[in-house]
């Protein structure tokens, strides 16, 4: 069984007593700073030079300057930028300005499982990745509440970096949920996997092939949007609040008979197959390397299947309709502000 932490096994005091600098004020790094500037730690936000962030970070009251400067001041650097960026700012800012003691954090383990980043001896290098987007870790704090996370440890310099790891935790609010132990390299892993094969590679191939399935037909694209789109978040509230059982307690017996009679049939032996393959892509590289190599050719295979998938059919007719609702969005955050600064 996994290591489970809690309030109980933090002490707040060790992320009190350090400079702490968030690099980047996108989804996660403004949660992050203003969590930890709400738990009475010392924070400042590293911003490019430009950046549209910093406004932001100004108004709610957080000490912003370069990257390099944040780094420089502080002796826990929190990298909360994208994957896509990590590599070139801590050439360039983050680890010219290090020092022996310091602590590097990141949210995410990418670029330290596929060898991006690599921190010189006498660094301590953690993780702390919330199981949710930054507006929920930010939410759920100023309800009183918090998100899990997950904690690891890519190398102890200090001996103690797991019990700052635990501290820093503990500041965002996560402890008040649960924090998990895990490695850098099964954070990194599992994330990539549940990401493109269930979250959302999986899901978003299901939902287009159901709606195309039932247009090819002749059934309405309104009906197919409805179906195969619109009542799944029925369906996930009912599976993240009880579970499978308890979703598949809370429908209809014919709903429940065809899920469980047809659901293998669409999950079959030739997807499972592909599952693992993927996983083995994950696992050996290949996909990090594909992705790496993608982005440093100017992303034209991204953006092109990016353009591919807004020009689908169910955008058109699920955007439609989505404005006859608006109280589907009502009070919703801004999920697109993810630039990370």
């Amino acid at each position: 069984m996994a290591t489970l932490f809690y309030e109980s096994d933090a002490d707040p005091s060790i992320i009190a007593g350090r400079k702490v600098a968030v690099l980047g004020y996108g989804s996660q790094g403004h949660a992050h700073a203003l969590n930890l500037a709400d738990s009475g730690v010392d924070v400042r936000v590293g911003l490019r030079e430009g950046s549209s962030s910093a406004a932001k970070a100004q108004e709610a009251g957080l000490a912003v300057m370069s990257p390099a400067e944040a780094v420089a001041e502080a002796d826990v650097v929190a990298i909360m930028l994208p994957d896509t960026t990590q590599a070139a700012v801590w050439e360039a800012d983050i680890a010219p300005n290090l020092s022996p003691g310091d602590v590097v954090l990141f949210a995410h383990g990418f670029n330290v499982r596929f060898g991006q980043i690599a921190a010189p001896e006498g660094i301590d290098v953690v993780m702390v990745a919330p199981k949710g987007p930054g507006h929920l870790v930010r939410r759920t704090y100023t309800e009183g509440g918090g998100v899990p996370a997950l904690v690891a440890v890519d190398q102890d310099a200090s001996g103690s970096a797991r019990a700052l790891a635990l501290s820093y935790a503990h500041a965002i609010g996560a402890t008040r949920a649960g924090v998990l132990e895990t490695t850098f390299a099964e954070e990194t892993e599992t994330d990539l996997f549940g990401e493109q094969v269930v979250l959302c590679g999986g899901l978003s191939a299901l939902v287009q092939a159901g709606y195309e399935t039932l247009v090819d037909a002749g059934y309405a694209p309104e009906s197919a949007y409805f179906e195969c789109l619109h009542e799944l978040k029925l369906i996930v509230d009912l599976m993240y609040e009880q579970g499978i059982s308890g979703m598949r307690f809370s429908i209809s017996d014919t709903a429940e008979y065809g899920d469980m009679t047809r659901g293998p049939r669409v999950i079959n032996g030739e997807v499972r197959a592909e599952m693992r393959r993927i996983l083995d892509e994950i696992r050996s590289g290949v996909f990090a390397e594909e992705w790496i190599e993608e982005n440093r050719s100017g992303r034209a295979n991204f953006e092109s299947l990016r353009q591919q998938g807004a020009a689908h059919p169910i955008e058109k007719v699920g955007a439609e309709l989505r404005a006859m609702m608006p109280f589907i969005s009502a009070g919703r955050a801004d999920i697109h502000d993810v630039s990370g600064g």
